[in-house]
């Protein structure tokens, strides 16, 4: 086949372009790509090579190119073309999903309309862009979709956080509900966020059947921009244009806190707290984003005192100023809650993230003044302990909780010693709550769900992450950690000693060759005559999440959780008490690896991590072959 020239390309690129700025609805990207046009087509040299190369970051080579459908939904940088997030993008999309939604549960519905309800968050390119793309608007173009498809569309009254939307859609019965949000992502992307109507994130195969119906329904079905601007001269003094109910939104808000208040999570641990010690003081952190009114709504709900803000991550801004990277997890993003709290007195730092569904936790020793960062899986555990001691212990039906399977071990090892039903899961919540409702739907009481990425769910008020709720509940475990064990890490170190130490040494090598990930994992499956040892070490159980599958503790030996050839996960479980996990990591060229050992109650710390570090260094040696296979270790 012949190659196609340089100018060629240009040149179709540029009617892509052309074709595209006939479909946007938005002015202000349409003027941004139309000056591009125009300058990649002058005769004159200045500025034509740089409007050809973002022309060409917009509107790749392969015209079959375009975003797809990811973790529950779409996320992308805010920019114009088929890759970015954009008023078109969101409109076709929107358009697909509707068209899924009718063809799935028309029948279901008795007659009546279908019920899509959609909420935003505060991402904006308008202080760092030249063109203006919001969430806002967003929320706006999708709901004007769902009623030219027919469908009643519910849009949530100002800034809400992601646990909101979730709830709405299974308190109100909807057919779908969609969050505009990009998370914890830099601040450049937006995010669409896509929930069924069983209240969960969408999952396979669900995500691959909207994906054809949008791929079917490019074409706006209407002049979506004009309409907007028409709903504009109606309603000028209302933000939402008349898309939005107000009274709705506030009942929908009402009835959130309300099931957190009847969950039985609120237990009243300050009521509780004997007045001769000192409560813990807690500063909180909105991250620059929409948590700040519904953490303190959450904290009146579970009968606490006002925590202190943070005041310059307060309110919500687009830029986040005063960090590199809005995620809590991150290095250093946590740095100004502590400062802070260090200066006025603070013990515990709680965080959310920008959508306000996960939570951080820090702590400050009062003893030594050094700081704890705990991990997903420290807060997970003790989430998890607190509430089954708390609630679990007294309910009438068998309670359950689970995590995904490449958290830490140490709740399933509670579990196993307490009596309480556990479940691991493929990672993400999408795989993670939907399970959680599953067994809800059986008849347990699914009490506590997370993922070591600091999302929790607690109770079932919402089947996904849930950072409001869960600054409840970790703050009650705070004031019952300080009036039993001094302080968090009291309560955490008490868990070690009673179940033991769990270390865990997870990492990732580069590899920008799938093929060679696919390789060591099939090394590792020896044509399914799987091997019995790594080195000295006794492998106890063996997990194979490739095809066909295998897992040599279920009676059939088949997995019960979903296999995939495409990207495989291979779990090994050793005698001595130490898990090790090895997958491709779906978003990025990583093979990714996570070990975990379990040191017997007794045995000190400082022995089980030394331990861990050899039989790391040879599981990784004798399974990966790092230097063989060309792995690129992070610098």
């Amino acid at each position: 086949m012949a190659t196609e020239s340089p100018s060629f390309l240009v040149n179709r690129r540029i009617e892509r372009s052309k074709a595209w700025i006939e479909m946007d609805p938005n002015p202000t990207t349409v003027i941004h790509v139309k000056a591009l046009v125009d300058a990649a087509e002058s005769s004159s040299s200045s500025g034509k090579e740089n409007a050809c190369k973002i022309l060409e970051t917009y509107f790749p080579d392969d015209e079959t190119t375009r975003i797809g459908f990811g973790t529950a939904g779409l996320r992308s940088k805010m920019m114009p073309g088929p890759m970015g997030m954009n008023d078109l993008v969101v409109i076709q999309a929107t358009q697909g999903l509707a068209r899924y939604c009718l063809q799935q549960q028309q029948q279901q519905s008795g007659g009546k309309k279908l019920k899509a309800v959609v909420g935003y968050d505060h991402r904006s390119t308008e202080q760092f862009c030249p063109y203006k793309l919001t969430s806002h608007r967003f929320a706006l173009l999708a709901s004007l979709v769902f009623q030219e498809a027919g469908m009643e569309c519910d849009v949530l009254n100002g800034l809400v956080p992601t646990p909101l939307l979730a709830y709405s859609v299974s308190h109100e019965g909807a057919a779908v509900g969609l969050m505009m949000t990009a998370s914890h992502n830099p601040k450049d992307d937006a995010g669409y966020k896509v929930y069924w109507r069983d209240g969960c994130q969408i999952r396979s195969p669900l995500d691959t059947g909207i994906s054809e119906c949008i791929l079917n329904n490019l074409i706006p079905w209407i002049d979506y921009g004009s309409l907007l601007t028409e709903l504009a001269s109606q309603y000028p003094d209302d933000p939402c244009l008349g898309l939005a109910n107000i009274p709705n939104t506030q009942r929908l808000t009402d009835a959130y806190f309300e099931a957190i208040q009847t969950s039985g999570l609120v237990t009243h641990q300050a009521m509780k707290f004997d007045s001769k010690i000192k409560p813990p003081k807690v500063v909180y952190s909105a991250m620059h984003g929409v948590g700040y009114e519904f953490a303190k709504r959450s904290f009146e709900v579970f009968g606490l005192p006002p925590f202190d803000s943070v005041k310059a991550q307060e309110d919500p801004d687009a830029t986040f100023p005063t960090v590199s990277f809005p995620n809590p997890e991150e290095k250093g993003a946590l740095d100004l809650a502590m400062a802070h709290a260090q200066a006025h007195g603070g013990d515990v730092v709680l965080a959310n993230d920008p959508d306000a569904d996960r939570l951080a936790v820090a702590e400050m020793d009062r003893s030594t003044q050094k700081w704890t960062v705990f991990t997903g899986d420290q807060i997970g555990t003790m989430l998890g302990h607190f509430l089954w001691t708390t609630i679990g212990q007294s309910s009438t039906k068998p309670v359950a909780m689970c995590a995904s399977t490449v958290s830490s071990t140490m709740l399933s090892t509670i579990a196993k010693e307490e009596g309480f039903h556990f479940e691991d899961t493929l990672t993400g919540f999408k795989w993670i709550g939907f399970r959680a409702k599953e067994l809800s739907d059986e008849g347990y009481k699914s009490l506590f769900c997370y993922e070591e990425a600091i999302g929790f769910c607690c109770g079932d008020v919402v089947h996904d992450k849930d950072g409001i709720s869960a600054i409840g509940v970790m703050t009650e475990l705070a004031y019952n950690a300080y009036h039993t064990y001094s302080n968090l890490s009291g309560y955490l170190q008490n868990l070690h000693d009673t179940y033991g130490e769990f270390i865990s040494h997870n990492g990732y090598y580069f590899c920008y060759d799938p093929t060679i990930i696919l390789r060591i994992l099939d090394g590792m499956r020896r044509g399914g005559n799987y091997m019995s040892h790594v080195g000295e070490y006794e492998i106890e159980s063996i997990r194979d999440l490739g095809e066909p599958g295998f897992d040599s503790l279920s009676v059939d030996h088949r997995p019960t959780l979903p296999t995939s050839a495409s990207s495989p996960m291979m779990t090994f479980r050793f005698k001595n008490g130490t898990v090790a996990q090895f997958r491709a990591s779906g978003t990025e060229p990583k093979l990714k690896y996570y070990i975990e050992m379990r040191g017997q109650p007794g045995v000190d710390r400082d022995t089980v991590v030394q331990n861990l570090r050899l039989m790391s260094k040879i599981l990784i040696e004798a399974l990966l072959k790092p230097e063989e296979n060309g792995l690129i270790a992070p610098s």
